[in-house]
């Protein structure tokens, strides 16, 4: 094959480029998930400011041999945005300190994303993307179908650590975006006595309005195995069953 020449070479660069960029973008993507994994940005957190290598290698006891191995994981990490490098000019020794971004990334907190990134990218979840071109040839509905024999709302009726970890991470999401909701759009509820919450999950979005218009009677709708492992609270109503079959009835439908 003969080697482009000029504006062909670059567009031949651009291309290759584009390419690697994507094929290998899985990589950044499981660094994050490394780091949550090992808990980097709680580490960082907790250490209260800048943190060094030897550091951060030893609060999250990392082997002594894989300390180059952490380095590398972080410069990619804050080259990505995750974490901020800095480099002493003294001494040339780096500190990393959490981002903004990072900060969501935090566990235990309402609206930390952990719990949701490491279910999206558990080998069973990530399984069916790697099944998308034998789904396409097969006539079962769904690249989880393919994998599984069913759907994963079939499958976590089925699997109660994974309906669990479904459950956990729902709520991050919700949190955030029921704080702009209640704060911003709160005139939407006006007028309204009550308001069902379908596909409400263990009912975060429900006890959201519920708490900031105590005049809004909120039920939460989910598949049976949902609402029986949600926790109870006494300001919503939970109702299990199939929205494709039946809704409970309201002035309202979230």
């Amino acid at each position: 094959m003969e080697i482009p020449t000029g504006e062909a070479a670059k567009e031949l660069i651009d291309a290759s480029s584009f390419i690697w960029n994507h094929f290998l973008g899985f990589a950044g993507t499981m660094s994050l998930k490394c780091a949550v994994q090992l808990g980097i940005p709680d580490a960082i957190d907790r250490h209260g400011g800048p943190i060094t290598l030897p550091e951060l290698a030893d609060a999250l006891s990392v082997h002594p041999a894989k300390t180059l191995h952490l380095r590398r994981l972080m410069r990619t990490l804050a080259h990505l945005g995750f974490f901020v490098k800095q480099t002493s000019e003294a001494d040339g020794e780096e500190t990393y300190h959490l981002a903004t971004v990072s900060k969501y990334l935090l566990k235990n907190q309402a609206t930390g994303m952990a719990p949701g990134l490491l279910l999206g990218l558990d080998p069973e979840w990530v399984a069916p993307w790697h099944s998308l071109g034998d789904s396409l040839r097969r006539e079962e509905p769904t690249p989880f179908h393919t994998v599984f024999g069913k759907s994963c709302w079939e499958l976590m009726a089925h699997r109660p650590d994974m309906n669990e970890r479904f459950n956990e991470s729902m709520p991050c999401d919700a949190h955030l975006v029921m704080e702009v909701v209640v704060n911003e759009y709160g005139h939407v509820f006006k007028g309204l006595s009550s308001l069902v919450d379908i596909g409400g999950s263990t009912g975060t979005v429900a006890k959201a309005i519920a708490k900031a218009f105590p005049h809004v009677r909120c039920t939460t709708f989910d598949l049976p195995h949902v609402i029986e492992s949600a926790t109870r609270d006494t300001s919503i109503n939970y109702v299990g069953g199939d929205m494709f079959e039946h809704v409970p009835p309201a002035d309202a439908v979230f």
